[in-house]
């Protein structure tokens, strides 16, 4: 009865340890190409938002101490028309504190860019929206940090996957608007935004340009 009830408990340990190996991998899974483009091509129209303005009022806010602020969970979203976009929310590891991507993430990345190359998605162009959830730091760092966020992945899209810069705008939105509002400590809030923002002027390139070719020195006459 001793051995069957060991045999028993060992079996229930061995399977708990395999149900949590096997949330870890679910967890950290990279997103498929076709995961992201099934999220960002459902466009309709065009959200109402002045990018350079919002970036200005985002850090006003963040800067700004108000007598009366409702606190994190109830202070209003400062571009609410975003929330109507075709989004994607990737789970990208930064270090602590910095822009700096960790290698974890690589693979989440390059399939951003995969994605954003697909026929479906060519014609548009997108918004890279850095969060952050509430922390001990200032609501004005904060904001500074997405900012910065949102650039590096900018950056990494353009200058290793040459996505053309004219379809990319990076823009942090810090503590102002939170993913997931009633919570607003939780790691969720940190994760960062692909949003479907506008279709392509007909001229635009699609692609980073591609170096010109040298030119073909004359052949000698003989």
């Amino acid at each position: 009865m001793r051995a069957s009830r060991l045999f028993i408990a060992g079996t229930a340990v061995a399977l708990g340890l395999a149900l949590l190996a096997g949330t870890a991998v679910a967890q950290t899974a990279a997103p498929t190409r076709d995961d992201i483009v099934g999220k960002l091509n459902h466009f309709e129209e065009a959200a109402e938002a002045d990018l350079p303005a919002l970036k200005q009022q985002v850090m006003e806010r963040a800067k700004t101490r108000i007598k009366n602020d409702p606190g994190p969970v109830n202070r209003p979203l400062i571009a609410p028309d975003l929330a109507k976009l075709p989004a994607f929310n990737a789970q990208i590891q930064f270090d602590a504190d910095t822009p700096i991507i960790q290698p974890a993430s690589y693979q989440t990345v390059g399939r951003i860019a995969d994605a954003l190359v697909h026929s479906s998605l060519l014609p548009y162009t997108f918004l890279i929206v850095g969060h952050v959830e509430s922390n001990s730091k200032t609501r004005e760092a904060n904001a500074i940090l997405s900012q910065r966020r949102a650039d590096a992945i900018r950056d990494v899209l353009v200058n290793t996957f040459k996505i053309s810069t004219k379809r990319l705008h990076p823009i942090g939105l810090g503590e102002e608007q939170f993913l997931d509002r009633a919570r607003p400590t939780s790691a969720v809030n940190g994760q960062l935004q692909i949003l479907t923002y506008a279709k392509l002027p007909e001229d635009a390139p699609h692609t980073a340009a591609a170096p010109a070719p040298a030119a073909k020195k004359p052949a000698k006459k003989r």
